[in-house]
Order: structure tokens, then sequence, then C-alpha cells
């Protein structure tokens, strides 16, 4: 009777050690799944920026356009920093972003001076427009939290939809930002930022691209600012970089 109990005891214990192996080999696969799609999220966003900077030594020129309202504006890659220089009120305006030490901080240049932008001017409005600094720079696509989240359709392109979590609690708008990258160019498609309660703030749409060398880069974008109240669309700005010649837009919107 003894060993009826001891084996019944013996059978219990066994159960109970199978489960827990099964139960920490489902633990080390998703942690194992989880690992391997940070990293593909990371390949595609490194892609993306390549894409976004176009990561050698070019510029566009553009025009940021709100209510009529036209805003010039210039981007320039030199070497591991992109330069960003806007017209306000007859008065040229310049900040940069630094693509080392794992920074991207910005920073504003009067003069000879060059110094770091607070948390607060980050996301004030550039002239008037939607457009944040925060905006225009894209710092969010050097964001290291990323995660995939799968498969979508933007204006009929097939894209990957990537999450992106802010590593700050002070700096920028934004919590959390979605992104739709083009899955054959590389492209940003779409991106929507939301504010710590998961309310959106703020929807960029891509509406053209064009080829810079061999990338793909943006064209044309409209951007939303959205009332965390109420959900609608309070200001809407039209950012346009000139196309270069000879170069043609592979789709559109």
């Amino acid at each position: 009777m003894g060993n009826y109990y001891l084996r019944i005891l013996h059978y219990g214990v066994l159960l109970r050690v199978m489960r827990l192996r099964q139960l920490l080999l489902a633990v080390c696969v998703m942690s194992s799944g989880s690992l391997m799609a940070d990293d593909a999220a990371r390949e595609i966003l490194a892609r993306t920026r390549y894409a976004a900077t176009m990561q050698d030594d070019q510029s566009l020129h553009g025009t940021m356009t709100k209510n009529g309202l036209r805003t010039p504006i210039s981007l320039y890659l030199r070497q591991s920093d992109i330069q960003f220089r806007y017209e306000a009120a007859g008065q040229e305006k310049r900040f940069h972003m630094r693509l080392e030490d794992d920074d991207f901080s910005l920073y504003q240049i009067v003069g000879d001076k060059v110094t770091p932008f607070s948390d607060a001017q980050i996301s004030e409005p550039i002239n008037g427009t939607d457009f944040t600094y925060e905006d225009l720079s894209m710092r969010f696509l050097y964001w290291d939290d990323a995660s995939i989240e799968g498969d979508e359709k933007v204006s009929g392109q097939l894209c990957t939809k990537l999450r992106l979590i802010n590593p700050s609690q002070t700096s920028g708008q934004y919590r959390i930002v979605y992104i739709w990258v083009h899955k054959k160019f590389g492209s940003l498609m779409k991106m929507v930022g939301y504010n710590a309660a998961g309310k959106p703030l703020k929807q960029f749409q891509v509406t053209d691209v064009m080829q810079v060398g061999k990338q793909y880069t943006l064209r044309k974008m409209r951007v939303d600012s959205i009332s965390p109240k109420t959900n609608k669309a309070t200001g809407i700005t039209y950012l346009e970089f000139q196309k270069e010649k000879r170069k043609k837009s592979r789709f559109r919107r």
C-alpha cells in the first residue's frame, strides 16, 4: 500500500516537472522569436533611415505649406551630421542632428554658436506649420525599441508596420510612433505618433516618392495635427521636395 502511494506521488512529481519544462520551453521560444523580430525591425529601420536621409553627401530642397503660407526648407546630409535650414520672416534658421554615439540630439545653430535643444523646444512647431523639429528630423527612426506589427497596405502599397517606443519620458511629444515602410523600396509611407495616454497626436502620409541615386525617398507628404480630445484634425501642412531632373517617381497615390 505504501509503495502504491509512493508511485502516485512520484507520478505527480513527474507531471509537474514535465509541465514546467514545457512552460520554460515555450517561454524560450517566445523570447527567441521576439529577439529575432526585434533584430528584423532594426534592419528595416536601418534601411528606412538610409532611404530617408540618403546617407550620402546629398541635399534636398523644398517647401512646407500651411494655409497658403510657404516656408522654404533644405536638408543637407554631411557624413554623420544632418543639417536643416528654413526661412522665417526673411531670416534663415538652422539646426542639425548628429548621427553618432547613439545620441541623435538636436542642436540649434545661431551664428557660430551651437546649443542643444531643450525637451520643450523639440516639440515646438516650425514657423507656424504642423511640423515640429522632432517631426522634420524624424528622430523616432533612431529609437532602439522597435518591433514588427505585421504587413498592411498603404495607398495600395504593401508595407511593413513597425512600433517604435520613445526611450525618453520627457523628450518629444510622442511616446509611441507607428510607421509603415514600403516592403520593396524601404521608404516611409505613413507614420502616426501617440501620446502617453495612447491618443494620436499627428499623422504623416507620404503621397509621392522619388528616386535619388539608387534609393527612394519622400517627395510629397501631408501632415495632420490631431486633437487627442476629439480625434479630429486641427491643422494640415504639406511638405514637398523638389524632384530631381531625369528621375521618375515609381508610384503615386
